[in-house]
């Protein structure tokens, strides 16, 4: 059984709301209409009923009875306004609230945040940034962890599934971030069925050499093996030491982890995505994700250069992320 049928099991008839805050995207009605016909999801899409289904109509989809809400008439928006104010512990206004929930993205955030839905996925039109802000400032990170970061599945052939991480979203984490980091990429594989085995990757092999980038890898990984215990966490190493048995054998032969890794920690993004696209153009990967780690609720950050099926399977993945909370 291929991995998206496992995770469609898990959560169909599960009655799992999920917000399309880009409701109006072609992309994002496709997807909800292929969701709401398998049962996968209940989709929630935001803006003017009648406007949404023209220009659903206009593109051969029928939005039937998939929920839509207006936040430009939404019954309970005082009660969005004060809890927002709350939240945001005097960092705004009343009257900057309501100014600041016209925004589609954060008026889908305060909805997973009251509990009216279990997940959102956005950003086939916003940026990253668009996305994952409100989030941080609404939602935020899990007792203990302290940063967001973005992972992508990497698949080929259904039998080849890794996680790469981060690759999306903090720019140069310092060794305490990086092990966290560590510690959320082996939660994310295991809910994806993926061996949780973790390798924290650097130019250096275990001390092949030594610098500044050297010491944080090797210092990260000293705090994710105390932090969680339970996985196998190693590094520093070389992608080829973490992947390839025999250049384990030659580079790091005592370690747990090389030659066997299926969860690779990149140490800043721009390896990290770089890395990622490489696997994807050259090696035939199809990059899911990113899936936002370490949040208290599921947000999902799309590409902006997103297709259907991406709609389709990262919000599958939402699903699967809120069954776990």
């Amino acid at each position: 059984m291929s991995l998206f049928s496992e995770l469609s099991e898990k959560i169909a008839r599960k009655n799992l709301r999920i917000v399309f805050p880009e409701s109006y995207d072609e992309r994002i009605q496709g997807a909800v209409v292929r969701l709401k016909a398998e049962k996968l999801v209940e989709p929630v899409l935001l803006g003017n009923p009648e406007s949404l289904k023209a220009k659903a109509k206009d593109r051969g989809f029928d939005l039937g009875d998939i929920e839509i809400i207006d936040p430009a008439n939404y019954d309970d928006m005082e009660n969005m306004v004060q809890a927002f104010v709350e939240r945001r512990k005097g960092k705004a206004t009343e009257e900057q609230a309501r100014e600041i929930l016209k925004d589609e993205n954060y008026f889908g955030t305060m909805l997973v945040y009251q509990d009216h839905v279990d997940g959102l996925v956005s950003g086939a039109v916003h940026s990253t940034g668009d996305t994952v802000r409100p989030a941080l400032q609404i939602i935020k990170t899990k007792p203990g962890v302290s940063l967001t970061s973005g992972a992508f599945i990497m698949i080929r052939n259904e039998a080849e599934k890794y996680v790469f991480a981060d690759c999306a979203i903090n720019i140069n984490p310092n060794a305490q971030q990086l092990a966290e980091i560590a510690v959320e990429s082996a939660k994310t594989a295991e809910m994806f069925n993926i061996d949780p085995t973790v390798g924290l990757l650097s130019f250096s092999t275990k001390g092949s050499a030594s610098s500044p980038e050297q010491e944080k890898v090797a210092e990260a990984t000293k705090i994710a093996k105390e932090l969680a215990p339970q996985y196998a966490i190693d590094g520093e190493m070389q992608f080829d030491a973490a992947f390839a048995h025999e250049v384990a054998m030659k580079k790091a032969p005592e370690s747990d982890v090389a030659g066997k890794a299926k969860v690779f920690v990149f140490p800043e993004i721009q390896s990290g995505n770089i890395g990622y696209k490489i696997a994807q153009r050259l090696g035939g990967f199809e990059a899911i994700g990113p899936v936002l780690q370490g949040m208290n609720k599921p947000v999902s950050d799309l590409s902006r250069g997103c297709v259907e099926e991406d709609v389709y399977k990262l919000a599958i993945i939402t699903a699967n992320q809120a069954l776990q909370d």
